[in-house]
């Protein structure tokens, strides 16, 4: 009965995870496939438990039904930046990536050689000094209309999960895409929630783990400032919308 709650819950992990039985095993370092462990052929190893603990933050315990928690605790979960740059003088450069450069970014992360081909630069403002930054072009209108597509924003790095606070807005690296949101960390929670601010997009929730990075965005780089109060934008917005309401119902 116990080896069945085992197998039964490494089942809803690898499910949860969304791998097949190929993927899941080639990511835990098992032979082609998951199938043996998952009928009770093969016994489940003790490398096999730290891979899960390691990489998806799995409590052992939980999988062993000793425990109800089937995470281990987030608290000050590791998001500091996993390579950082310097100039000739030693000073911490910020370096760009942009839409297309964000593509390859989370599989790079700590490839200190693909930095080299992003540009870098050291701004002298006060406000930029004593912490590392990094600028992150826009892509998409989730964050309408704080955050237009195709700006800049620049953002300082923060080192634990635990650190986001709810009226911030972030970039967050994932281990395959870069987004720019709101981070909420509920208490007593084992997820976190991504909230775009242009409401078309609902929240979604996503585990620590998948977290790399976390960037706290303090300022941004715009083009094509015009007159346009943030009234009249908001205004705009709100028309745009409506037509395509109206364009929808006569569909």
């Amino acid at each position: 009965m116990e080896n069945e709650i085992i197998l039964k819950r490494f089942i809803e992990i690898r499910r949860d995870l969304g791998f097949t039985q190929a993927e899941f095993a080639a990511l835990i370092g098992v032979s082609n496939t998951t199938a043996d462990i998952e009928r009770g052929r093969t016994k489940l190893s003790g490398k096999v438990v730290t891979e899960l603990l390691k990489q998806f933050k799995i409590n052992p315990l939980w999988l062993f039904n000793e425990s109800d928690s089937k995470y281990i605790e987030t608290s000050h979960t590791s998001v500091i930046p996993k390579v950082v740059t310097v100039d000739s003088a030693d000073r911490e450069n910020m370096v760009l990536v942009n839409a297309k450069a964000a593509a390859g970014y989370p599989q790079n992360i700590a490839d200190t050689s693909w930095y080299q081909q992003l540009p870098a630069f050291d701004l002298p403002i006060p406000e930029f000094r004593n912490a590392t930054y990094r600028g992150f072009q826009v892509e998409g209108d989730s964050m309408l209309p704080n955050l237009r597509p195709g700006e800049w924003v620049l953002a300082k790095a923060i080192e634990h999960i635990d650190d986001v606070t709810p009226n911030k807005i972030y970039v967050v690296v994932l281990q395959d895409a870069v987004l720019v949101k709101k981070v909420i960390k509920k208490p007593n929670s084992n997820n976190v929630t991504l909230v775009s601010l242009n409401e078309s997009y609902p929240p979604y929730e996503i585990k620590p783990f998948q977290i790399q990075e976390i960037w706290q965005v303090n300022s941004k780089i715009t083009f094509g400032v015009d007159a346009t109060t943030e009234t009249g934008l908001l205004r705009q917005l709100q028309e745009s919308m409506d037509e395509l309401k109206s364009q929808l119902k006569r569909a």
